[in-house]
């Protein structure tokens, strides 16, 4: 991760260590704070190889693995809805902690789960801990990060996400050779103590404070990322923010109601469907039981979806390193063209007769669209949900887009099984191609551009450009 170098010029020898001693707080609370995005990656990356002996262990039907895999994702979408609240209501820093809690006990009732209905109840109140990190991490990071690295840091979330799911693909094709399924979903309880025990040993955000009128602590956290200068312009630059979001004292369900604020929720909304009814949690998910409709055999389609893991870090790393200099949109345009492109020639695949060659375009096909996917859209969407709400209702907005994704991601890990058995994978894949060049029409249309402005002043920007609210996305 690229450190604030730029955000804190040296003028001299007090200056450089200030700016060392800054540098290495940001980088212990992305490396703290990310884990819950690592956790995120795991706990949704580690069905995938679980999935084919679960489904001989307790006699699943393509319903079943529906209903197991997306029990999770249910319970992530009202986890976002009680993660925005929370941390609008206790600070980011003790949502965290409570999300942190949960993982632990989440991920040893799913190893232990002894049938169907008790694996599918412990997977929902696991989704509670998924959902809640999925909004407060990025989130805590938008807010705590100096404007010039902001991208990169809330993106370094991104990169933790794709990271646990490599870690849980890495898992499960080691543990495979014994069928320990209960392993690999158990696993998943270390990083949570981890993020837990961590979580103690920082600060809340300085906008959050500033909410709840403690405007000391802020300070405080501000001086260990900016230059002594900048501290009291910062603070002023928030309260002012807060200020004008404030002018009646009305709460946050009443500020949805401005048109301007309203205009932002749908297209945060939009964008947080546009990520998810393209398809990636379909590959996420099924990817061994996608190979295996090729004619790879079980262990040779687990250990096969690294390759699907390693090119989603590699190319969160490259997304990372570009957003903050090309910008939001034109990631998100470009990623999604190159999606198109990539369903399209991975349905037409599907209809070639089956063979190891088929299998490994197959595999090159999934490759190169998660290089696309994770590269930019994913990246770009979950940093403007982060930047793009004012501060009184950010929470509150975050957590309803962020429901809206998982929503959207449950009725897609519902549907996909019943599609392949339905349509085929070819026709299934088309499908999303289809929703790409939808997404990408909307994006075009109303995605916004938030690079290198401060949250306060993204705010302004985005109230003048917002204009009357549309009637329909």
């Amino acid at each position: 991760m690229a450190a604030p170098t730029g955000q804190l010029a040296s003028a001299g020898p007090c200056e450089s260590v200030r700016a060392r001693h800054a540098r290495r707080f940001i980088i212990g609370i992305a490396a703290v704070a990310a884990l819950g995005g690592a956790l995120f990656g795991y706990d949704t990356g580690v069905i995938s190889g679980a999935l084919p002996f679960m489904e001989g262990h307790f006699g699943l039907t393509s319903l079943g693995e529906g209903i197991i895999t997306s029990a999770l994702l249910i319970g992530a979408a009202f986890g976002s809805l009680i993660g925005g609240r929370m941390s609008d209501a206790l600070g980011r820093r003790n949502s965290l902690l409570w999300a942190g809690a949960v993982f632990i006990g989440g991920a040893l009732a799913v190893a232990l789960a002894p049938d169907v209905p008790v694996m599918t109840v412990a997977r929902f109140v696991l989704g509670l801990a998924v959902g809640s990190a999925s909004v407060i991490t990025p989130l805590y990071l938008s807010e705590i990060a100096p404007p010039r690295i902001r991208g990169r840091l809330v993106s370094f979330n991104s990169l933790m996400i794709v990271s646990g799911q490599l870690l849980a693909y890495l898992i499960n094709a080691f543990l495979a050779q014994w069928a320990a399924w209960r392993w690999m979903l158990g696993l998943a309880a270390l990083p949570a103590v981890a993020l837990f025990v961590g979580l103690f040993f920082l600060p809340d955000t300085p906008r959050w404070y500033i909410s709840k009128g403690r405007q000391d602590d802020a300070a405080r956290v501000l001086r260990r990322t900016l230059p002594a200068e900048d501290v009291s312009a910062e603070l002023a630059r928030i309260d002012h923010a807060r200020s004008l979001e404030a002018d009646a004292r009305r709460g946050g369900r009443q500020q949805l109601r401005t048109p301007w604020v309203r205009r932002l929720l749908l297209v945060g909304i939009g964008l947080a469907a546009v990520q998810q009814i393209t398809g990636v949690n379909a590959v996420v998910y099924f990817a061994p039981k996608i190979l295996a409709s090729t004619g790879l055999g079980t262990g040779a389609s687990i250990t096969a979806t690294i390759a699907i893991g390693v090119i989603s870090v590699l190319a969160t790393a490259l997304g990372m390193s570009l957003i903050d200099r090309v910008g939001r949109r034109p990631l998100l345009l470009t990623g999604l063209a190159g999606m198109t492109v990539s369903l399209a020639l991975l349905g037409a695949a599907f209809h070639l007769p089956h063979s190891p060659a088929v299998s490994i375009l197959v595999l090159g096909l999934m490759v190169l669209y998660m290089a696309f996917m994770q590269g930019t859209l994913n990246t770009g969407v979950w940093l403007l949900l982060a930047e793009m709400f004012p501060l009184r209702v950010r929470g509150l907005a975050m957590g309803a887009a962020v429901f809206m994704m998982w929503l959207v991601n449950f009725a897609v890990a519902l549907a996909f099984p019943l599609l392949l058995d339905a349509v085929g994978a070819g026709t299934t894949f088309w499908l999303f191609g289809v929703m790409c060049v939808l997404s990408l029409v909307f994006c075009k249309r109303y995605a916004p551009e938030t690079k290198g402005l401060a949250l306060e002043d993204l705010e302004d920007e985005l109230r003048k450009a917002a204009g009357p609210a549309p009637a329909a996305n």
